[in-house]
């Protein structure tokens, strides 16, 4: 899928240099920071599922003990 993205000014400049001092293109920076940005939101949901859980069977996990 192709998109067209309005950045700011500043924000053009710090891709461009992170590209560079990665030796990447600034396509393949904001590729990266989109996949960090989805796992990090997988990750906090996992987490919170794994909490919610671990609440609704504490009082049978106690007993299993």
């Amino acid at each position: 899928m192709s998109m067209n993205v309005s950045l700011r000014g500043d924000q053009v400049d710090a891709l461009r240099r992170c590209a560079k001092r990665e030796g990447l293109e600034v396509h393949d920076v904001v590729l990266l920071a989109v996949d960090e940005y989805l796992g990090a939101a997988h990750r906090a949901m996992v987490r919170q599922t794994a909490q919610e859980q671990a609440e609704k069977w504490r009082e049978l996990m106690d007993r299993l003990k």
